[in-house]
């Protein structure tokens, strides 16, 4: 039997999914597959759980109220040390940019990473090449498909197709779930936009300051890591981003702008009506130029009316999609469509990443 030892930084509510999912699973696994998940570390920004012989159970988040102690990054590459751990992973779902700091630390000690944070994938280029560099050097791997699409296998189907040689022209496509839900209904339904929003919130659909959603960085920072994955030398700031939020209401706290929600509705219906018949609004992002060149990349992230007919048009509820074009496809994009949001369908995701580098190992 071989056993992966695996440290989750995060316990929040993708960390804890993925946390009794592994749990679920594991005898399948383990009788399938023939390796043991061993959880032996869960962390949040203050206090950690570590385990010493057999791995975290069940009973963890009672566990972690009893017998939590200080957290360190250090204390679990000592602990793996101390117990001679091998086939060491370590999971990031944390929203922090602090983590990614240690990043390189976990690296160079005999840890392959998987990540559901973007901010490693995005901040300066620099740190972007030194850490592939480090992984390189140690002969570790990094995945992180639920970057983008949660779920789905886009980022690993760009990587492949680039890697192959393929040409890929351009990649466009609805991002945000949030978003997504938002366009879609607001497109089909006759309602306000600030009702729609209201919906959104209420169902867990936005961030609790939808802001956060409609400023579209997310966005562009999901599109810049497609970039990136086509070896284009972009930075955040390249990206250029339509703020669906109206100027004065971008300040101030959240509880003012959801107090004067209605005031967006003007500004949506007006758009709404301008488009051509049988269009519907989309808030895209969309990667194209010379993307041959490092420097070709244009990189948008935009509300756009397309008809409802196409692929983009057809897009239903909260899904995200992403039309990938290349030189052998054409003008026929090979195109990835599902739920691209939710705590399940994301931890879902890292789950596979994890599996990826257990069968390597």
């Amino acid at each position: 039997m071989k056993q992966i030892n695996i440290a989750v930084f995060g316990k929040g509510l993708v960390g804890s999914t993925l946390i009794d999912q592994l749990k679920e699973s594991n005898q399948e696994i383990l009788r399938r597959r023939g390796f043991n998940l061993n959880i032996f570390a869960i962390t949040n920004s203050r206090k950690m759980l570590l385990n010493s012989r057999e791995s975290i159970n069940e009973n963890w988040k009672s566990d972690f109220e009893q017998r939590e102690e200080e957290y360190s990054v250090e204390k679990i590459i000592e602990h793996t040390r101390k117990h001679r751990l091998e086939n060491l992973i370590a999971v990031d779902v944390t929203a922090s940019r602090n983590f990614v700091d240690n990043y390189e630390a976990l690296i160079n000690n005999d840890f392959d990473l998987v990540s559901a944070n973007k901010i490693g994938n995005t901040i300066d280029y620099d740190f972007y090449k030194t850490l592939r560099n480090t992984l390189n050097k140690n002969q570790k791997e990094y995945l992180y498909e639920t970057n983008v699409g949660a779920g789905l296998p886009l980022i690993d189907t760009i990587k492949w197709l680039h890697l192959s040689g393929e040409n890929i022209t351009r990649i466009k496509g609805v991002f945000s779930g949030s978003l997504s839900y938002l366009f879609n209904t607001f497109s089909e339904e006759d309602l306000p936009f600030s009702t729609l929003l209201k919906n959104a919130i209420d169902l867990g659909f936005t961030e609790p300051d939808p802001r956060e959603d409609l400023c579209g960085n997310d966005v562009g920072r999901k599109l810049l890591i497609l970039a990136r994955e086509l070896d284009l030398l972009n930075e955040f700031k390249d990206v250029s981003i339509q703020n669906l939020i109206p100027e004065h209401l971008r300040d101030g706290d959240a509880d003012h702008f959801l107090n004067n929600l209605d005031e967006l509705d003007l500004v949506y219906q007006k758009i709404k009506e301008n488009q051509k018949e049988a269009h519907v609004l989309r808030y895209v992002g969309d990667l194209y130029g010379d993307l041959s060149k490092e420097d070709g990349g244009i990189l948008e992230v935009k509300l756009i009316s397309v008809p409802k007919n196409t692929s983009l048009g057809q897009v239903k509820g909260s899904d995200s999609i992403f039309e990938i074009y290349t030189e052998s496809y054409g003008e026929h994009p090979l195109v990835i469509q599902g739920a691209g949001a939710g705590a399940k369908v994301t931890a879902r995701g890292v789950f596979g990443d994890i599996l990826r580098l257990a069968e390597k190992k």
